[in-house]
């Protein structure tokens, strides 16, 4: 049974200087890496999701910007798949599914972020069509947010959209059970 990695919008953005920077984004990338050099090893399928937004007046990942290039601590080989995504959703109009049926895939370990959004999005829809997911939680990252006047900070927006996803959509690991796992 092949396992694809699939690393969903690391790009510069999210990074210190970007234009949506994350707590705790330089962590989730180095485990991210890690997951990468070991999918890289064992020759499994990898693909890069890469996030440009559509609208000019959007605040992040604008088209021909710095910050809409994915980090180089991720940096796509030549053999391995980029899939440009204009939704949270990765599989939504872009040709993620039909890269993951050709090579055979049946389970997938994701990271990236934000764990509220785009990792959300594409686990569940991953398990809706059928894939095996596994989440390394400790290479993804979250926004702080605020909900009627309360402050909700990024690691707390990230523990709960692990602890959904763990009930019923993936198995949330941390990296070092992920690469186990593959």
């Amino acid at each position: 049974m092949k396992t694809a990695l699939i690393l969903i919008d690391i790009q510069n953005d999210y990074f210190s200087g970007g234009k949506w920077e994350l707590p705790e984004m330089e962590a989730a990338a180095e485990n991210a890496k890690q997951l990468l050099a070991d999918f890289r090893a064992s020759f499994n399928p990898i693909f890069h999701i890469q996030h440009i937004a559509k609208e000019a007046n959007a605040p992040f990942f604008l088209a021909g910007t710095k910050g809409v290039e994915i980090h180089p601590s991720v940096q796509p080989q030549n053999n391995e798949a980029v899939i440009v995504k204009h939704f949270p959703n990765s599989f939504l109009q872009t040709t993620l599914l039909g890269g993951l049926q050709s090579a055979g895939t049946k389970s997938l370990v994701i990271c990236g972020a934000m764990s509220n959004m785009c990792i959300d999005a594409t686990t569940r829809a991953a398990k809706d069509f059928g894939f095996d997911c596994v989440v390394a939680h400790d290479a993804c990252a979250a926004q702080n947010f605020e909900f009627q006047g309360q402050e909700i900070p990024a690691q707390q927006v990230h523990g709960s959209f692990m602890a959904a996803l763990a009930f019923a959509y993936a198995k949330v690991v941390p990296t070092r059970e992920a690469t186990a796992l593959r």
